[in-house]
């Protein structure tokens, strides 16, 4: 048997994870992987992945560092806070359904808010990471 690589399968997690929270999506106009133009402050999206090998004996494993980002066009940075406070009750300690795996844990690592310098200047980003263990199912 060979390893699976996860970095799709946990995409897909989390953006049902993300997409079906009514909490979240009160707060937020959308999650996305691609945004659309014209697309309403604010929303996530589903940035970079890094996948590394999280092998054991006999089994095959993996984490999925996945970065989401919130933007804001909010004076000040509550409200992409907001956003990012519900996206971490859906995602930090909580069960991931993923396609083909066995998910492992799912555990908030970092966040970091910007502002954007370009004109207009009033954009907020606050950057999220998250690392997520799945296993190879055995048997």
């Amino acid at each position: 048997m060979s390893a699976t690589a996860p970095m799709g399968p946990v995409q897909a997690a989390v953006y049902a994870a993300l997409t079906a929270d009514e909490q979240l999506l009160a707060l937020a106009s959308g999650v996305y992987d691609y945004v659309p133009e014209g697309t309403a402050y604010p929303y996530v999206v589903i940035g970079e992945a890094i996948e590394t090998p999280d092998n054991r004996l006999g089994g095959f494993g993996r984490q999925t560092v996945l970065t989401l980002h919130i933007w804001s066009q909010y004076r000040g940075h509550h409200q992409g806070q907001a956003v990012g406070a519900r996206v971490m009750a859906v995602l930090d300690h909580q069960p991931l359904a993923i396609d083909g795996l066995d998910h492992v844990s799912t555990h908030y690592e970092m966040g970091q808010t910007l502002t954007d310098p370009e004109p207009p200047g009033d954009i907020r980003h606050l950057v999220h990471r998250y690392r997520i263990k799945t296993e190879q199912p055995t048997g």
